[in-house]
């Protein structure tokens, strides 16, 4: 398909003359002023603009704004009778491409237009591929065998080809937008974008902007016309993450929104239709905010028209093993370190934590593990200290061990710890092995590196076998 070139020029004979020299190799539109050029830039899928300074009583400077706040924004060049350095300037702080003196050169402009046509296709090119590298979205990206994860998913499956309204509901760190990308790339729209906003992050006076876009001069600071998420997302999905901290007089506007699909730019009374799937999330309780008065009772029935709660990671344990070797997997590839494992120690004090940042904070606790370690398997003391700390210090009861050796019974109490109890698992390891170093290590699941140092730490305590 040929690029598609708008050329804005309230001179006829220049209008006339240019596509007839580009028509050939570019699928042009003539402008004749700026509200021609604007219908067009709004319709048309526009790769490369050419504007002429001077419209009339308008400046192409304010056709290049309305262009270069598009979601797919073409590229710009300036064309003008009246150059000089100080207007090549400011035409590139309004984003043009390249600036262009009157009378034009055509060999000039087909060669510059031939330029930004091999750009234009390398940042198309680049938006492709980093859309195939990017996170697919779907359940691929899940992890969990357990019953409540199970249900997750075939809820999904279920109602990500729909069109309804979602509400996630969870802790942080447990995966909501990962549903919510499951739900949109599961969905007819997934040839559409996903945009998310992260609602907390915002404060009540850009939130408005940012949702519904804003005109130029709408209020202080306001240069240029801005896309609101809404927009950018039309046909797609727009993710709204942590709904719960958006104020009252917002939540009336997005109310509104909802209900009849349309928006209006801040400083605008024009409404626009968008056709977007709204996917929200919380670690809050609305039901609460909603008793409370901090969230409106009529959009909260709005958004839970489905809703999926993500269970806390220490409500199913049995995931974590699952989770903690795929993230390993996934983070020696992603630091250049070769595959290693997680020693069968390591893996239960993953299962015992309780994980109050859930999957996020299992995952760094995993890379924490990959980047610390030496050897081929990441060992206890190659995690987060705060694994340690938190484990249950155990007390110690001695039992008739083999070959004369004392083996121990361990109890949970908080009564010894931990550090005493590494040094008596190591003892009794060199007594089983008969002191024989790489089979102790191997029978407490480190690496030998690890247990010399451990020895050299207190080397009274192995005297014997030093």
């Amino acid at each position: 398909m040929k690029p598609v070139l708008l050329i804005v020029d309230d001179e006829k004979s220049t209008r006339t003359a240019l596509c007839a020299a580009l028509e050939d190799d570019y699928e042009v539109y003539p402008a004749a002023n700026g509200k021609a050029a604007r219908a067009i830039l709004e319709t048309e899928p526009v790769d490369l603009l050419l504007t002429d300074l001077r419209l009339g009583g308008e400046s192409g400077m304010d056709i290049i704004d309305h262009a270069v706040a598009l979601p797919r924004p073409p590229l710009c060049i300036m064309m003008t009778a009246y150059g000089s350095a100080d207007v090549a300037a400011e035409a590139k702080r309004h984003g043009a491409y390249y600036f262009l003196n009157k009378p034009l050169n055509l060999d000039e402009v087909e060669l510059l237009l031939k330029r930004a046509t091999h750009t234009r296709q390398l940042e198309k090119e680049n938006e492709e591929l980093t859309t195939r590298l990017e996170p697919t979205g779907g359940l691929d990206r899940m992890l969990g065998d357990s019953p409540q994860m199970q249900d997750i998913f075939n809820r999904i499956r279920r109602v990500a080809p729909t069109q309804a309204t979602v509400l996630i509901e969870g802790e942080s760190g447990t995966g909501k937008e990962l549903v919510a990308r499951a739900l949109h790339s599961l969905s007819p729209r997934s040839n559409k974008k996903f945009v998310a906003v992260n609602c907390a992050a915002l404060s009540p006076q850009l939130m408005e902007s940012e949702l519904f876009g804003h005109e130029k001069g709408s209020f202080t600071g306001a240069m240029q016309r801005r896309i609101g998420r809404f927009e950018e997302a039309d046909g797609g999905t727009l993710f709204l993450d942590e709904i719960g901290e958006i104020d009252i007089p917002t939540q009336v506007k997005l109310l509104r929104v909802l209900a009849e699909r349309s928006i209006e730019r801040v400083g605008s009374n024009t409404s626009i239709p968008v056709n977007v799937r709204v996917i929200a999330a919380t670690n809050r309780d609305l039901a609460a905010m909603v008793k409370e008065g901090t969230f409106r009772l009529d959009l909260y029935q709005r958004l839970n028209v489905i809703s999926l709660h993500l269970p806390p990671l220490r409500d199913r344990r049995g995931d974590i093993v699952l989770m903690a070797n795929a993230f390993a997997r996934e983070l020696c590839q992603l630091n250049g370190k070769p595959a290693m494992s997680l020693s069968r120690p390591a893996l239960e004090l993953l299962r015992q934590y309780d994980w109050p940042g859930n999957v996020r904070q299992l995952r760094t606790a995993v890379e924490h593990g990959v980047v610390m370690s030496s050897a081929e398997t990441i060992s206890p003391e190659d995690l987060p200290e705060y694994l340690q700390a938190a484990a249950p210090a155990p007390t110690l009861s001695p039992v008739a061990g083999k070959s004369g050796s004392i083996d121990f019974e361990l109890e949970t109490a908080p009564s010894l710890n931990l550090k005493y109890i590494e040094q008596q698992a190591i003892l009794l390891a060199l007594q089983r092995t008969e002191g024989n170093r790489s089979a102790a290590a191997d029978l407490l699941g480190i690496n030998r590196r690890t247990l010399q140092r451990k020895m050299s730490e207190t080397p009274d305590t192995f005297k014997d076998f030093i």
